[in-house]
């Protein structure tokens, strides 16, 4: 059965261990991120398996923007 024709995206998923490792954080922080909703996961019995797309995605709405990390110099102060 093709998972793509069945409506299945093609995505490669992650355990909780895999994605702490590749943000560098705690199995609890990404835990608590599943938990909040900040990263969309899909439950398989009692484990989370979390699709590369939502932590992509996850990666790009936390990025910080220079002039929000330095607001003195987005103001023009030197």
């Amino acid at each position: 059965m093709n998972m793509a024709a069945a409506g299945v995206p093609a995505n490669r998923f992650m355990t909780i261990a895999e994605v702490a490792q590749a943000l560098r954080v705690s199995r609890m922080t990404v835990y608590r991120l599943v938990n909040s909703h900040a990263i969309h996961a899909v439950r398989f019995g009692r484990s989370y398996r979390v699709p590369e797309s939502a932590v992509e995605s996850y990666i790009e709405h936390s990025a910080v923007d220079e002039a929000e990390q330095n607001p003195s110099k987005a103001a023009g102060n030197p």
